[in-house]
């Protein structure tokens, strides 16, 4: 059985986005990434520095790979996708190993 998939992204925001504009952006793609086969759950967060995390849970690998995959094809998306500094951003899939709720 494989195990549950973490994919973290890192990043900060396109000058001139505001904290507010970026976390109505993050909101309008929840349907999107909820409908996607495998999502388990999805948290976004900021730190007072301005860098996001975003953790998204999914079945499995294959599952997190093709909503990297299929995001940008997405026109409602793209609010979301142009606010971020592209520069600035780190994607690591890892599989979950210890979970407390």
């Amino acid at each position: 059985m494989s195990k549950h998939v973490i994919e973290t992204v890192t990043f900060k925001l396109k000058p001139g986005i505001s904290r507010d504009e970026f976390a109505e952006a993050a909101r309008a793609i929840n349907g999107f990434v909820t409908a996607q086969p495998g999502f388990i759950s999805r948290r976004l967060s900021c730190g007072d520095d301005g860098a996001w995390i975003e953790h998204i849970e999914w079945m499995d690998m294959a599952s997190a790979k093709a909503a990297a995959d299929a995001i940008g094809t997405v026109e409602s998306n793209m609010p979301f996708l142009a606010a971020i500094d592209e520069a600035s951003v780190g994607m690591h899939h890892t599989e979950l190993e210890v979970t407390v709720n």
